[in-house]
């Protein structure tokens, strides 16, 4: 194999990007081999996505690349799917006590994420299920508002120098929210997130549940993908809203949670309703083949009850919106029934 041409190609595939991540495909770990055999490239990609139109593209323009940067003409580009799931992620070790740990996910901020994450938690607790919510959104922790938790409300420290998470609506909670004032900037590049996000997993007393539900930052940058990969995370949850364009965000919480070997437990629409329409969660889980957990109607008391502390799935739980929580968390008890015993 000519070592040489093969790093001259591989300086050539760091220009190529996914379309929709915007990241190139080494560092998405889709690139799997490159092999140079005199005149001909072979060109080995593990793509997750079931989308032709994304193979296709990927094909021509690095086939289109190599050819201008070498010469080459014989080239191929193979696709294959990844193995069920990452040997790397079996050698994590659980968080002490934790039995599941659920990501809720979305493509971009304003989807309602963090709604849903509290009112999913309080769903299972209504079930009898121990439940807990690690807020990892660092910028703009909500969780503790949410949930009615006390601005000045600080985590006590355990025997063994661990963070004892505080309890609000008998939901186990920890968040930059209560480490830090309110109203002090969180100017914090990714080094200072992810330990961040390490101090949660290591350092937090976490007792033992049946759940421990991880709100994500929205977005699918650095700071998620190095989430998802230090936590032992048994499945993921991607919140959307019902437009058309909600495909695209869809998409690329997919593509992150595929890349980095996380099993899709599935989709929740939210703000059902006539102001932003119905169906394109629906419609999105549908395309790319995961569950549809169900929607959550457009409903005042939905925003109201999170502002005052007060959310539906315990406080108005006959309401509309408190019975559709109830659904879709007996759908993700379903789903992730489904995934394990797979």
């Amino acid at each position: 194999m000519d070592e040489k041409r093969r790093e001259e190609i591989l300086e050539v595939l760091k220009t190529v990007q996914d379309p929709e991540l915007k990241r190139d495909i080494i560092s998405l770990g889709m690139l799997k081999d490159v092999v140079v055999e005199g005149e001909q490239v072979r060109v080995q990609l593990e793509v997750t996505s079931g989308s032709e139109s994304l193979r296709q593209h990927l094909k021509a323009e690095i086939t289109a690349l190599i050819q201008n940067k070498t010469a080459l003409t014989d080239i191929q580009v193979n696709f294959s799917q990844p193995a069920k799931q990452n040997p790397a992620f079996q050698t994590k070790q659980p968080i002490p006590g934790v039995q599941s740990i659920i990501a809720v996910a979305s493509g971009k901020g304003g989807v309602g994420k963090s709604t849903v994450t509290v009112n999913l938690a309080l769903a299972l607790q209504k079930q009898g299920h121990r439940v807990g919510i690690m807020d990892g959104d660092i910028y703009g922790p909500n969780i503790p508002l949410m949930l009615g938790v006390a601005g000045d409300a600080r985590p006590q420290v355990d025997q063994n120098n661990k963070l004892i998470p505080i309890e609000a609506q008998g939901i186990r909670m920890i968040s930059m929210g209560v480490l830090v004032p309110a109203d002090q900037p969180m100017v914090w590049r990714g080094p200072m997130l992810h330990s961040a996000i390490t101090q949660f997993v290591q350092k937090v007393a976490w007792g033992q549940l049946d759940y421990l539900l991880i709100d994500l930052p929205p977005g699918t940058g650095d700071v998620q993908l190095s989430l998802v990969q230090t936590v032992p995370l048994t499945g993921a949850v991607i919140v959307t809203t019902p437009q058309e364009v909600a495909l695209m965000d869809v998409r690329k919480g997919i593509m992150m949670l595929r890349q980095t070997h996380v099993p899709i437990l599935g989709v929740v629409e939210n703000m059902t309703g006539e102001i932003f329409g119905q169906g394109g969660g629906e419609a999105a889980a549908k395309q790319y083949q995961v569950p549809f957990l169900g929607s959550i109607p457009l409903e005042g008391a939905v925003r109201t009850g999170g502002d005052a502390g007060r959310p539906v799935a315990a406080h108005n739980a006959e309401s509309l919106a408190g019975q559709a929580f109830l659904r879709v968390s007996q759908n993700l008890l379903a789903a992730l029934n489904s995934s394990v015993s797979a």
